[in-house]
């Protein structure tokens, strides 16, 4: 199994909110150029949305179902991948201080991806997985932009000038 992790310096709330819009999916998820829901509301069990991905001139359409959702904590995907299969991807958020601990754990579920995963496979999938949690980071914390310098700036009237000790 690939599982990876990383600390967001954003509230789980604010991290949830991301990946609980699933017109943001291919914004995050490697190897995603496009994505839109399609069936449900995402992120409930059972909606699904549907993904492209882009070779080249190739263009292959799949498909993503939630299988598994505990709101502001948990998202279970189920991947499918045409002729590779279907795999299992699992998100979690915990809390981390004022921040967020976001862990990713990935494994084939059917199809060729099962029967060819190996520990090279697995490499190749720590890599995905690091550059998903960085888009996944710099989406959320792209968000705070704004807030960072609004909550560093002086709070209350600006201090009184004068003459010092002299």
């Amino acid at each position: 199994m690939a599982v990876r992790h990383r600390v967001i310096r954003r509230s789980p709330g604010d991290v949830w909110a991301v990946l609980a819009d699933g017109t943001r999916y291919a914004d995050w998820v490697v190897g995603t150029a496009a994505a839109r829901p399609v069936h449900g509301r995402w992120p409930e069990v059972g909606s699904t949305l549907v993904y492209e991905v882009r070779l080249g001139p190739v263009r292959l359409a799949n498909r993503t179902v939630v299988r598994a959702c505990v709101e502001g904590r948990e998202l279970e995907l189920e991947a499918h991948a045409g002729p590779l299969g279907t795999a299992r991807i699992a998100v979690e958020i915990r809390p981390w201080g004022d921040d967020s601990l976001v862990i990713i754990d990935e494994h084939p579920l059917r199809g060729a991806g099962g029967t060819l995963h190996n520990p090279a496979v697995e490499v190749i999938i720590q890599v995905r997985h690091r550059a998903m949690l960085k888009r996944l980071a710099d989406l959320c914390e792209a968000q705070d932009t704004a807030g960072e310098a609004v909550r560093a700036a002086p709070v209350g009237p600006p201090a009184p000038h004068g003459p010092g000790p002299g």
